[in-house]
């Protein structure tokens, strides 16, 4: 049956600020739901908060409202469009769902006509109300563990005396686990039962006998109107039961399960999503199956909506659920939908992977002191990245070198554990680096059967581990000239890096790059096709790899490489990794945007990143997409393979902008700003000597290696002072501290954390207003795109401060000054591109803090404020194809628009909430008012100093 012809105009709740449990996933989702509905022509209608996100652009949907995702503002937009004809909800999370089934029990979409699609809200609540969901499984024949419901203290104990411990709680309607937790031992109970209890919005919490050790599994599912069922991929999550899967290190396709069990666990999925209710969508069942030889499978729970998983499923198999979910939830079957990657075959086809897949979580738990560390069943990750290779090992070595924590890979980099203490303690308490832990116990000689006696991580896993340990080995007793052919491929064909390779050789990484160069070991590339090269792929979505020559019977030696490199001129995109605090979603958006832009400009685009999240990282985003590491390596090979015209680095974020100075130095042309301006910013010395020379004021301030100058310059610049190390990113490491005690406390803590790390000392200017402009230089012109004042004083990190768009309070000599200075530090940086500046105001004068000629956290928000496409003039400008005087540009705002910062600390109970120069928020939400006079505004102001800590 093809689309219903009913539905003319759809409405989509998106999944408000980014927060932990509720990522980019859902801004992706939705995107390529919004696609999708266009592409059929249908009207779209979008509720989302979310400024930073490429989803709430212009360009994605017909009609955008930056609203608070309430059941007002759900009023409002259908009081605004009577002729929305549906809702599609399952696009934006929980946030969304929740809201949906709150406006359908306040009767607001029978009130105005408007169906429910995609989601059978009977199936969510049988899945969602642990007890019901019980019922069913057992009628249908399907295993669980042993569970109960309690609604009240008094059920929750008695059912724990019934059970014994350990115990597993988890609290209804909930999102990324919260409230959830495996209680060991009955003093912990009580504590952890009230706070279940009162997280569940319904007061309700499920208590399970826990099934340690047992491993978990997820299925992604697919059905349509005609109960046709598809299952796009299996995954399996390398740590056991017990820790939450959006924590979890993931693996697809399954590897450990026998084929039998594989079966039973697909047939009692379809059964599962069939018996919940009868709606045509996507669904994630989650398995629990025994680690012996029975593998017996229990079912642990089932979503029926696009879930966290499905952004990962997609990228991993190259099949877009969200999109194809979309195309069902209006009325297409899945035999009338095309394969999106091969265009010839059909969507009713499960994808086929010819490589291997590894997720590995980001953590960010130094912005959160006195945070609980330990892994369980609350989601604590910011972010994951995804590693693609031909074997386990291959992926999992991307993925741990796609992190962006200081590591080169699995060991081989001198920064491993040796204390045999540490590592057993690590192991058994799980913790956000076990996946490096467990080699170091290897290395350090504890046996496997120990290893999995603690961590009850399968074994075969395991042996992956110390396969890559006996290679280590073996090449640490040769030399970079005798060590053979063979082995360096093999090394390289299990993702070693170039970097490890030249620690086990002790010699340096490009004589390693040179060797392997000469030896003909070069990165081919692979596609990723859903059908293992079966059918031929039209979409160009590759991961790299490295394979032993053919040889014809010809005699003609050569290695296939699926990646044609085209006579187009080409513009190379560095995306920004993983997502965590201080660098999110808003990166993505600019890099988006830039893809967009020089696609206008005739240039064949190429993306680089691996973030699986994110709509970047979509297959027909650029012209070409390699999910690669933004490791230096790995970049490195694409340029030689691809000979860009240069490589955009100033939209991706610090990550992109870290690059630059290998860019320079191996002579690849940096779009825009050039590397030498990027450094000038950077380096605070040189940078003070520059504003000095334009007659522009700074807070005092000096440069310390060591704590003993630290010490030395604070009897220079008098207290209170601002400690902050170079080249970091969110505020790292930045405190203001008032005293020699606090100084040298402080600074030895960084100094022992980031070694060889210039310190940068400031006076700090105490009571100050801070503000920021963004602005647009052409290297002859500068235009500022908007000028924020942040409510909160000055000394809260920008990221954290709610900032006002246009300011509020600051007087024309003082906003004169903030103009004059944007334009002469742009100009003296020979600024291409976009710049952010940050400014203190004390006393009417004007102090530069720092300037960032780079994309900044704010230009999204500016652009959807003004409703102008900023980044797509700025990278027109990097090209050199327009400069200002071509634009038109024309802001649209009445009233203000503030930007709201917000935050997880709900995941961290115990944690410190004071801000201060360190960034803590998670994500941002945009509140338009108009005028000084609204409530929200007044309430924001009045609180402004309430966190300030020093």
């Amino acid at each position: 049956m093809p689309k219903n012809k009913d539905l003319k105009s759809i409405l989509i709740i998106g999944s408000g600020p980014i927060i932990i449990g509720q990522a980019c996933e859902f801004d992706y989702a939705g995107s390529q739901s919004l696609r999708s509905l266009r592409e059929d022509g249908i009207e779209t209608v979008l509720i989302n908060s979310n400024p930073a996100t490429i989803m709430t652009d212009p360009s994605m949907a017909d009609h955008i409202y930056l609203k608070p995702l309430t059941t007002k503002s759900i009023i409002e937009i259908l009081n605004d469009h009577p002729n929305i004809d549906a809702v599609l909800p399952t696009m934006g999370g929980q946030t969304a769902l929740n809201l949906c089934i709150e406006a359908g029990e306040k009767g607001i979409w029978d009130d105005f006509g408007v169906k429910i699609i995609g989601v059978d809200i009977d199936a969510i609540n049988i899945t969602e109300d642990r007890e019901k969901f019980r019922e069913l499984m057992l009628k249908i024949g399907i295993g669980m563990a042993p569970q109960a419901t309690a609604t009240s203290f008094l059920k929750g104990k008695e059912i724990a005396q019934e059970f014994g411990f350990p115990l597993v709680i988890r609290a209804s309607y909930t999102l990324g686990g919260a409230g959830a937790a495996i209680v060991h031992k009955q003093e912990d109970f009580d504590d952890l039962l009230s706070r279940g209890l009162e997280i569940s919005p319904i007061h309700e919490v499920m208590i399970d006998k826990a099934l340690l050790g047992w491993k978990e599994f997820e299925l992604e599912l697919l059905r349509d109107k005609n109960d046709n069922v598809v299952i796009i991929c299996t995954i399996e999550n390398m740590d056991p039961m017990g820790i939450h899967t959006g924590d979890s290190i993931t693996v697809a396709p399954a590897m450990t399960l026998s084929d039998a069990t594989f079966q039973r666990m697909r047939d009692m999925a379809i059964k599962m999503m069939r018996s919940i209710g009868d709606f045509a969508g996507g669904c994630n069942v989650q398995f629990a199956v025994s680690p012996d030889e029975k593998e017996e499978i229990i079912a642990i729970e089932i979503n029926p909506r696009v879930s966290r998983s499905s952004a990962l499923a997609s990228k991993a198999t190259g099949y877009p659920i969200a999109k194809i979910a979309t195309k069902l939830a209006i009325g297409y079957h899945l035999d009338e939908l095309q394969n999106q990657i091969t265009k010839s075959t059909s969507a009713l086809f499960e994808p086929t992977l010819d490589y291997v897949i590894v997720k590995i979580p980001r953590w960010n738990f130094d912005k959160f002191e006195g945070s609980d560390r330990t892994l369980g069943l609350q989601m604590k990750s910011v972010g994951e990245v995804m590693g693609i290779g031909r074997s386990f090992q291959e992926a999992l070595h991307k993925a741990t070198q796609s992190l962006e924590i200081k590591r080169n890979g699995l060991g081989a980099d001198g920064k491993g554990y040796t204390n045999y203490d540490q590592i057993i303690s690590k192991l058994t308490i799980p913790s956000w680096d076990r996946v490096f832990v467990i080699y170091d116990a290897i290395q350090l000689g504890i046996p496997l059967s120990r290893i999995h006696e603690i961590t009850k991580i399968d074994m075969w896993f395991l042996k992956q581990y110390e396969e890559l340990h006996f290679l280590e080995k073996e090449i640490s007793e040769y030399t970079i000239q005798s060590l053979p052919k063979e082995l360096l491929l093999e090394a390289k064909q299990k993702g070693f890096a170039d970097r490890q390779i030249a620690h086990m050789l002790d010699c340096w990484e490009s004589e390693v790059h040179k060797k392997r160069s000469a030896l003909g070991i070069n990165r081919v590339y692979k596609l990723v096709d859903t059908c293992a090269a079966e059918f031929k792929a039209m979409t160009p979505y590759y991961y790299s790899t490295f394979e032993a020559e053919i040889e014809t019977p010809e005699g003609k030696r050569y290695v296939a490489n699926d990646s044609v490199v085209t006579e187009k001129k080409k513009i190379v995109v560095l995306g920004s990794g993983p997502n965590r605090i201080g660098q999110g979603i808003e990166f993505d958006y600019c890099c988006v945007h830039g893809v967009m832009a020089a696609a206008e400009c005739g240039y064949e685009t190429i993306m680089i990143n691996c973030n699986p999240e994110t709509v970047s990282t979509d297959f027909d985003t650029a012209d070409k997409l390699y999910f690669e590491p933004v490791f230096w390596e790995h970049i490195y090979d694409i340029i030689r393979h691809e000979k860009p015209e240069g490589v955009i680095v100033q939209l991706g974020g610090q990550t992109a902008l870290k690059l630059a100075e290998k860019l320079d130095k191996y002579g690849i042309k940096i779009i825009g700003t050039s590397f030498s301006s990027l450094d000038l910013a950077e380096d605070r010395g040189s940078f003070s000597t520059l504003l000095k020379k334009i007659n522009i004021p700074y807070p005092d301030f000096g440069v310390a290696e060591t704590a003993d100058e630290a010490l030395a310059l604070s009897d220079k610049l008098n207290f209170p002072l601002l400690v902050r190390p170079s080249y970091v990113l969110g505020g790292q490491g930045m405190k203001i501290v008032i005293n020699k005690e606090e100084l040298e406390e402080h600074v030895v803590d960084l100094l022992r954390k980031i070694p060889n790390n210039k310190l940068l000392l400031d006076h700090y200017l105490d009571g100050a207003i801070e503000a920021e402009a963004d602005a647009i230089c052409d290297g002859e012109d500068v235009y500022i795109i908007g000028i924020m004042e942040h409510i909160e004083p000055c000394g809260i990190h920008s990221g954290d401060s709610n900032a006002t768009l246009p300011p509020f309070n600051l007087g024309e000599f003082v906003l004169q000054q903030i103009k004059d200075h944007t334009k002469n530090i742009a100009l003296a940086l020979n600024t291409v591109g976009l710049i952010n500046i940050q400014f203190a105001v004390k006393d009417d004068i004007v102090y530069i803090i720092e300037a960032n000629p780079r994309a900044s956290r704010t230009v999204p928000f500016i652009s959807k404020a003004y409703k102008e496409p900023y980044v797509n003039y700025a990278t027109k400008v990097m090209l050199g194809e327009k400069k200002i005087s071509d634009f038109n540009f024309h802001p649209r705002l009445e009233g203000f628009a503030i930007k709201q910062p917000v935050f997880s600390f709900d995941k961290f109970p115990n944690v410190n909430k004071n801000l201060g120069p360190e960034m803590k928020s998670t994500g941002e939400s945009i509140l338009f008012i108009d005028s000084l006079k609204n409530d929200d505004f007044y309430n924001l102001y009045t609180r402004r100093k309430m966190y300030l800590s020093k």
